[in-house]
Order: C-alpha cells, then sequence, then structure tokens
C-alpha cells in the first residue's frame, strides 16, 4: 500500500491535508460529545423529581401502614395515604420519562451535530485518497512486474490529457508505434507522476 507520493510537492500537500482532515473530524466529535453532554445535564431536573417522588411514595406508604394498623378506623384513614402515595409514585414515573427524553434528545444532537460534517470530510477527503492509494499502488505494481516503460507509455495515452501529451511529442502515438525510448520514458514518468510513483532510477 501506498499512501504518499514519491514526489515532495504532492506529498506535502497530502499530508496537510490528511493532518488537517484528521483534526476537523476530532473537532467535531468534540463539539457532538459537547452538545450530547450540555443537554444531558438537563436530565438532572429529573432525577430530582425521582428522587422526590420516590421519598414522597415511601413515606406515605409507611405512614398509610402505620395508621392502617390503628382498630376500627385504621382502613378509613388509610385511604388518602394511599392516594398520596399514587401520586409519589406518578411524579418518580415522571421523572424517569423526563430523564430518558433528555437522553434520547441529548444523542439525537450529539451524533446529529457531528455526524453530517464528518461524513462530508470523509466524502471529500478519504474517497480521493483511497483512489490514489488504489492508483498508487497499480502503478507500482507495473513498475516491479517488468512491463514497464512500454506498458505505462500505453497507459498514459490513453488517460492522460492531450495538453499534456503534446508536451510530450506532437504524435505521442507515432512514437509509442515506433518505439521511441525517449518519448516512451517521458510517457511513461508522465503516468507515473500522476500516480505519485517516481521510476527507480529518478533523482529524488
Amino acid at each position: 500500500m501506498k499512501l504518499y507520493s514519491d514526489f515532495a510537492p504532492r506529498r506535502t500537500r497530502q499530508v496537510i491535508g490528511d493532518v488537517l482532515a484528521l483534526a476537523t473530524i476530532a473537532a467535531w466529535v468534540w463539539l457532538g460529545i459537547t452538545v450530547y453532554q450540555l443537554v444531558e445535564n438537563l436530565s438532572a431536573f429529573g432525577v430530582q423529581m425521582e428522587e422526590a417522588g420516590a421519598g414522597f411514595r415511601e413515606t406515605m406508604t409507611e405512614v398509610g401502614d402505620t395508621l392502617g394498623g390503628v382498630p376500627v378506623i385504621g382502613g378509613g384513614i388509610r385511604v388518602p395515604f394511599d392516594g398520596a402515595s399514587g401520586a409519589g409514585a406518578a411524579l418518580e414515573q415522571a421523572g424517569q420519562s423526563q430523564q430518558v427524553a433528555v437522553n434520547q434528545l441529548a444523542t439525537g444532537l450529539g451524533i446529529g451535530i457531528a455526524a453530517l460534517p464528518i461524513i462530508m470530510i470523509l466524502v471529500l477527503w478519504l474517497v480521493p485518497r483511497i483512489r490514489f492509494v488504489r492508483k498508487a499502488g497499480r502503478a507500482k505494481a507495473i513498475v516491479k512486474s517488468g512491463a514497464g516503460i512500454d506498458l505505462l507509455a500505453l497507459r498514459a495515452l490513453a488517460s492522460q490529457k492531450i495538453s499534456a501529451l503534446s508536451k510530450v511529442d506532437a504524435d505521442p502515438m507515432a512514437a509509442w508505434r515506433r518505439g521511441d525510448e525517449a518519448v516512451m520514458r517521458s510517457l511513461a514518468q508522465l503516468e507515473l507522476k500522476s500516480s505519485g510513483v517516481r521510476l527507480a532510477d529518478e533523482a529524488s
């Protein structure tokens, strides 16, 4: 796998692009986590509601149990305390529901804020980088295979811009057909340079 170009200017741009992309992704992840934590803090009110409801329910239940044990009148006295205990349970449940709702909102906002920018960065940065790695890998494999200059020159004729080819020779196809070594080498170098690969005998 070849991650970076053999040519310094392009390699520098690639390294800078990678660093900036990764730093930007990290920044969006941090922002998503920060938003999640800020919204999640709102669940503290739900925790208080749950605790208050649970405490009130337990107290009313205990009082009802105690007064319910009084002979003759215990059953009647207990009724309002049982109702108050039910109200405490409802408050406890409302606190739990508020915590769930806040957690879902915090998760949705945190992921939503970070995900879209990160996806855009991956499309604009990672996809071209993968294409470069694949193209450079194929070019390097051709060089190592021994097929070398001839095949690379042919690939250049098929894939490079006409303006770039015309700088090599007025009629590069004719030069390739007659086996002009100088032109074929220039075409091969053109193809390799676009792939970020340097011939072994080229100067660094």
